[in-house]
């Protein structure tokens, strides 16, 4: 017995990272790469030409892309192919980033340093209907669940002000930052002064020292 094609998009702004997925991926005879694209943009473009969940099983999703993130395609995504499910893969810490994926409608956050079993494993799970998450993003999502009203560190900001503050923290000016997202530099200003007040940093490079320290501290860890 034949089993059905499991059509994923693959979307990330690096070519040798989709060449890479594309390659773990052969290895697995039902999974047939049905598109690629290379920003977000293209993302909603290919899912709307393909039917949404008519025409894919599954797609495959990075955060940091140019035009619009991979967050906001993940929320377009949700409200318009709610029956098409979203694996998200990124560089970006478990601890920081599952929980609001998966909080955002992600069917799964995966690293993309992640063993090449794991990945098709997982495509799979997504794939049937299911939800995977790694024991790191599972206990994050309990520290989550169990502190949601003493919530500290990036999860207490809006998704807005976490776009912002991971673009501040990777190093983009003002500037940048509302050319990416669309806003005007006044308004990044605000948003920027809010993570400030909301993490106790002071300028740009104590910011970046609080990401790295949430990044490395357990779920759950105060500052």
């Amino acid at each position: 017995m034949t089993c059905a094609p499991i059509r994923v998009l693959i979307a990330d702004d690096h070519r040798i990272v989709r060449e890479g997925l594309k390659q773990v991926l052969a290895d697995a005879p039902e999974i047939s790469i049905r598109g690629e694209a290379a920003d977000g943009h293209q993302a909603l473009e290919q899912v709307a030409a393909a039917g949404g969940d008519r025409g894919l099983d599954l797609v495959l999703l990075d955060i940091a892309m140019p035009g619009r993130d991979g967050l906001d395609v993940l929320q377009q995504l949700r409200r318009d192919w709610p029956g098409l499910p979203v694996l998200v893969l990124s560089t970006y810490p478990e601890r920081q980033y599952a929980v609001r994926c998966i909080k955002l409608g992600a069917a799964g956050y995966m690293n993309k340093g992640a063993d090449a079993d794991d990945m098709v494993a997982a495509v799979r799970k997504v794939a049937g209907g299911g939800v995977y998450v790694t024991p790191l993003a599972a206990e994050a999502l309990v520290s989550a669940v169990g502190g949601a009203s003493t919530r500290r560190g990036p999860e207490a900001l809006s998704h807005r002000e976490h776009q912002v503050f991971r673009l501040l923290t990777s190093g983009r000016s003002v500037s940048e930052i509302g050319a990416q997202l669309q806003l005007a530099p006044n308004t990044v200003s605000t948003y920027r002064a809010r993570i400030l007040e909301k993490t106790g940093a002071r300028n740009d490079v104590e910011l970046a020292l609080y990401a790295e320290r949430h990044a490395k501290a357990p779920p759950g860890a105060g500052m």
